[in-house]
């Protein structure tokens, strides 16, 4: 069967005679095929150098968070001072530059595996024709390489991104609860007292608006104030000079209210923890100023609420 190369009808034979369907004619015998045919490098060509990108492009990457992560000053400016040649350096800038790449990579990887698959398998159909399958094959690997080690760097990070994740909310709880004990400090400086109620904080001076933002992220029926009775100072009652006969009371019961000058000196105030929810595991608890677990939250075997780890200084930042 020939193809007529001028209106693409098939025709049983040759075209010498014409074709039956636009009528050209052919101008001789065709050519016949090569005895040696050289092999194409075209495809093993185009499937390395996509490999080679692609490990360029994670290496590249690798590099410019390795420099980031190096020290602004350093004694001499040699390469070693702005690149380390330590492992773990690495690993934790391929790191970086995996979580960089992840949204690139996927639909780059998907297209250019699908391609790659399909340009090596119609290699392996007919070897003969093409050469450097050696190359396409190394290509195709690093293509497929780079995906995985992308993966797996993300997957061993995720661990600790949870941990810092958990830590950064742990310290916003915290910086609620410090927020609040220092407005009640300053209150009790200026005034002589805790206050009665958490509204009476707004008498304080507020710039910037800290304390109105605390506020409004608290129960303010939750916090209750006290007063040791026996921290405060005692006055001594005047005795009346010249005075014979007292008057004394016939009732023996001693009456322990405190007077109306009573000053609060300790508070307990719940506050929600991670969750942002009150009265579930993570609640804390600022009592005097010491930030505490909830006493629903207990160690195994024990009945006394721990202290919470302070929050740790990457949690800040």
């Amino acid at each position: 069967m020939t193809i007529c190369p001028c209106c693409g009808f098939k025709v049983e034979g040759t075209l010498s005679q014409g074709c039956a369907s636009c009528g050209a004619c052919s101008v001789g015998e065709a050519l016949p095929k090569p005895e040696h045919e050289l092999p194409s490098y075209g495809r093993s060509l185009l499937l390395a150098v996509t490999g080679l990108l692609m490990v360029l492009v994670f290496l590249t990457q690798t590099i410019i968070a390795l420099v980031q992560r190096a020290p602004r000053v350093t004694p001499t400016l040699s390469l070693s001072s702005v690149i380390p040649w330590d492992i773990w350096s690495w690993v934790a800038a391929g790191e970086t530059a995996a979580w960089r790449l992840k949204w690139i990579a996927i639909p780059v990887t998907i297209i250019v595996l699908w391609g790659s698959l399909k340009i090596y398998r119609s290699m392996l159909k007919s070897p003969a024709r093409f050469c450097g399958l050696g190359y396409a094959k190394t290509g195709l690997m690093a293509s497929a390489l780079v995906p995985v080690l992308i993966a797996v760097l993300i997957g061993v990070t995720v661990p600790e991104r949870l941990r810092q994740r958990q830590l950064g909310l742990q310290a916003a709880s915290y910086a609620l609860g410090y927020r609040v004990d220092r407005a009640l400090l300053e209150y009790s400086a200026r005034f002589g007292t805790l206050p009665a109620d958490l509204k009476d904080l707004r008498r304080l001076p507020d710039a910037d608006g800290s304390i109105a933002a605390a506020l409004s992220n608290l129960d303010a029926s939750a916090y209750k104030p006290s007063a040791d009775l026996a921290a405060l100072p005692k006055q001594k009652p005047h005795t009346l000079r010249g005075a014979v006969i007292r008057n004394a009371s016939l009732d023996t019961a001693t009456d322990d209210s405190p007077g109306e000058g009573l000053s609060f000196t300790n508070y307990d105030l719940p506050l929600p923890g991670a969750d942002k929810l009150m009265g579930t595991e993570d609640d804390l608890i600022v009592r005097d100023g010491v930030i505490i677990a909830s006493e629903s939250v207990r160690r195994p075997g024990t009945t006394k609420p721990y202290l919470l780890p302070p929050p740790s200084p990457k949690a800040r930042l």
